[in-house]
């Protein structure tokens, strides 16, 4: 993998984990105001596409969706599956170069 691919992977994965994490501390403050909340489905959404360390560090951080189980579970499971992608593809472009 050419390294701009790599660093332009790297910055959407980090843009990615910003946003479910300032998502999940935006929700939680909504939450107690009892204001309008973001979907669930956009909370997984922006996990699910590259966010879900972030996701999970809020998660824990903000004290957010901890007792719902397909959070609780499902948050690491996706941040563990896309920390081995990640590797893989690193350890793929260091072999290359």
């Amino acid at each position: 993998m050419a390294p701009w691919i790599s660093n332009l992977l790297a910055g959407y994965l980090l843009l990615m984990c910003v946003i479910a994490f300032c998502a999940m501390g935006i929700d939680k403050r909504r939450s107690i105001r009892r204001a309008w909340r973001i979907p669930e489905k956009w909370l997984f959404l922006w996990a699910l596409l590259g966010g879900g360390v972030g996701g999970t560090l809020g998660m824990f951080v903000f004290h957010h969706k901890t007792r719902h189980w397909y959070f609780r579970y499902g948050f690491p499971l996706i941040a563990i599956a896309q920390l081995a992608l990640a590797a893989w593809l690193f350890s793929k472009s260091q072999i290359l170069h």
